[in-house]
């Protein structure tokens, strides 16, 4: 990346800059999703141009930090791949051949497609399909509006966060914690199933200032030695999906050592008698099988945890995305109910701070239109619903519209082969709303181009902190790029959508809705920066009562399976609660290992985890030539007696694959993690690999129980030499 000195001169004569115009800081808030939500002063050169980003550091969680990826946004919002006018699809699907086009020509053949697909199939044919490429409220979730006045076919919002939320809110019945700013006052901070360093550096900062000031110790247990755990005083590594397990040893040891919090658990949990019963198997031992973890690993940590008053344990995502992955969380949450650490600043534990923020969102959704009742397709299953899959269909019409925005399904979705071919179906119309002409822009019949955050207005709420923003317009869009709202509204006045919404602005609907929540309107909230919407320490340690109707954290979840179709047992002296806790049919009704996941075997002896890579975003950073120079080239990690196996040497070619196909990926060999597991740090876009398709093509699109989720650390493979 060039210093910012030089970007200045190089966009300046680029985007004809008007030198004479004096610079300055505007600040804003970082769009992407991450749980940070960072603060930003953004340099403005002119109406058209940026240069500088740097954190705010009078923001008493971040202080100032910023990722290096959005540090060098100017290679971003400047680069000359950037997507300027609309585009029409004129040749073959798949070849990138477009034609330009105007706006209304672009929007008229969209209105049109949408149109036709309603009168032949009905409203359910056409699928909104978007995700989180902006954390921004009213351009990410406009779209809910539009498919809810319209009764297209909603959308499950299952790749990324369902599972794990499902999981902690069975426990503690509420989407908020401990305050990410008390790791800074802790004595043990453990980063579980989290690789801070790489995904929400901020928390790593707290963590290093405790460190520093306290003496406190960094725990990571995480399946890889990932750029947290190899700063960390202790990584501890088990095997993909067996959190659970780990968790319930560490309860066990707890227990019989004297070191939990029994007066607690007597007034502030539902069952704490029954879940010293039936922990009493669930020992160091037992656990040791099943995690790869020797006992006398698993015994320490537990003892060094139960000892630590001020415990904070920072639960990330990664646990979660196995099929037992709410479980998994779950049973890590249950940890500071059993010692009590809830009782202190800086203990205790934190998924989401998504409820801190309790925002009015009928103009955004369109909550005040009538319910529709059209069916919704899981996200993950895109490639099965586009196939034809009756199943993901819910036994309704075929997929026939689609448009997409905030995502780029043809990488970052399961079953990859079968997205792309679904995304190639001539009958399917596909409209992509982007910044870039990405995989899936490149499969669509119309490309729309977007703009990015620093073209347009949005507020944002955040789940990793607890701070409200709004980020108003820095820069003119882009050539004609347009923000996804009014992309939507001029698609809605062409097909008949009439809320209220459509006639009025980005900053129209930020204002109205803040002040419906009974917030400083969207000026005066630019004015003062951010809202800290953080509550009182007894909310956010449930000093005065978890979630739930009784107060109680839950031992034993009442588990509702919407994918399973099943009720745990989960009541007191219930005749099945054997049976139920045994089974692999039913979700546990106590804290357990789950044995559901893809487990290696003879003919797919190792588990596969597809970690974040440090300088990509899902796909937002994977085409920014110095994000893909710092991260060289798709590679697996693997243990160096892994490769001694099967006869290959650091940098060999090796292929990797499972019944949904293969793949070759450079070795790398690696010593932190287990031996029989792989770890390939992602997300490289398909073209980046060998045979043109990338790691998802790997990975299941199964639903994840209770309420659907994704699998991408949950895939047993074969690793071969080619």
């Amino acid at each position: 990346l060039l210093p910012a000195s030089r970007w200045e001169v190089n966009v300046s004569g680029i985007l004809g800059r008007d030198s004479s115009m004096a610079s300055e800081f505007i600040s804003t808030v970082c769009p992407h999703d991450c749980p940070s939500a960072c603060p930003l002063e953004v340099e403005r050169l002119d109406s058209r141009t940026i240069g500088r980003v740097r954190g705010a550091k009078d923001n008493d969680y971040s202080h100032g930090v910023i990722c290096a990826k959005v540090g060098r946004y100017a290679e971003r919002v400047h680069s000359p791949e950037r997507l300027t006018t609309p585009l029409v699809r004129s040749g073959p699907k798949g070849s990138g051949s477009f034609r330009p086009v105007s706006w209304d020509e672009a929007l008229d053949t969209v209105a049109a497609a949408f149109l036709k697909a309603v009168d032949t199939h009905g409203p359910e044919s056409v699928w909104p399909y978007y995700y989180a490429g902006t954390m921004g409220a009213v351009q990410r979730d406009g779209i809910l509006r539009f498919q809810r006045e319209l009764n297209y076919s909603a959308m499950g919002k299952t790749i990324c966060s369902s599972t794990s939320k499902a999981g902690w809110q069975a426990g503690t019945g509420a989407g908020l914690g401990a305050d990410p700013r008390e790791i800074g006052e802790s004595d043990l901070v453990i980063f579980w199933g989290c690789n801070a360093l790489s995904t929400q550096i901020q928390t790593w900062n707290l963590a290093e200032k405790a460190r520093k000031e306290r003496g406190a110790r960094i725990i990571v247990i995480d399946p890889y030695r990932n750029p947290t755990a190899s700063k960390a005083d202790w990584h501890i590594a088990p095997r993909p999906g067996t959190d659970g397990a780990l968790a319930c040893a560490v309860m066990h040891v707890c227990l019989k050592e004297g070191l939990a919090d029994r007066a607690y658990m007597a007034q502030y949990t539902d069952c704490p008698d029954r879940l010293e019963a039936h922990l009493e198997t669930r020992d160091p031992a037992w656990a040791a099988k099943i995690t790869g973890l020797d006992e006398k690993t698993i015994r320490d940590f537990a003892l060094e945890y139960g000892k630590t008053a001020r415990s904070f344990i920072r639960i990330g995502l990664g646990m979660s995305r196995t099929r037992n992955g709410a479980t998994n969380v779950h049973a890590v949450s249950c940890l500071p109910a059993v010692t009590g650490a809830w009782k202190n600043k800086g203990g205790g534990a934190l998924l989401v701070t998504s409820d801190v923020c309790k925002i009015d969102r009928t103009l955004i959704d369109g909550l005040d239109l009538p319910p529709s009742k059209a069916r919704t397709i899981d996200m993950c299953q895109i490639g099965r619903a586009l196939a034809g899959d009756a199943k993901a269909l819910q036994n309704g019409p075929p997929v026939a519209v689609m448009i997409v925005q905030n995502t780029n399904p043809a990488v970052v979705a399961p079953e990859s082969a079968l997205v792309r071919e679904g995304l190639l179906r001539e009958d399917l119309f596909l409209c992509v709303h982007e910044q870039f002409m990405t995989e899936t822009a490149k499969l669509a019949d119309v490309v729309l181009p977007a703009t990015t955050f620093l073209e347009h207005d949005d507020f944002y709420p955040s789940y990793g902190q607890t701070f409200l923003q709004v980020g108003r317009k820095i820069i003119e869009p882009l050539g004609e790029s347009r923000c996804n709202h009014d992309v939507l509204r001029g698609l809605a006045g062409r097909l008949g959508a009439k809320h209220a919404a459509y006639g009025m602005t980005s900053w129209e609907i930020i204002d109205e809705t803040l002040r419906r929540s009974n917030l400083p309107g969207a000026a005066e909230t630019v004015e003062k920066k951010w809202i800290d919407m953080a509550g009182s320490f007894e909310a956010m340690h449930f000093i005065d009562g978890f979630g739930h109707p009784d107060g109680k954290f839950r031992f034993a979840p009442e588990w509702i399976d919407t994918v399973g179709g099943c009720v745990a047992a989960s009541a007191a002296g219930s005749a099945d609660e054997k049976a139920t806790v045994e089974s692999t049919a039913r979700m546990p009704s106590l804290p357990d290992h789950w044995a559901v996941t893809d487990e290696s075997d003879a003919k797919r002896p190792f588990r596969l985890v597809t970690a974040p890579a440090r300088n990509f975003l899902n796909t937002s950073f994977s085409n920014m030539p110095t994000s893909r120079k710092q991260e060289d080239a798709p590679s697996i990690l693997i243990h160096p007696d892994d490769l001694n196996r099967l006869g290959a040497v650091d940098g060999a070619r090796l292929r990797i694959g499972n019944d949904l196909g293969s793949l070759v990926l450079r070795a790398q060999s690696f010593d932190g993690l287990q031996p029989g597991v792989v770890v390939a740090e992602t997300l490289w876009l398909n073209g980046d690999f060998e045979e043109g398709i990338g790691i998802n093509l790997l990975v299941s699109a199964d639903p994840v129980s209770p309420v659907g989720g994704a699998t991408f650390h949950d895939t047993a493979v074969w690793v071969e030499t080619p």
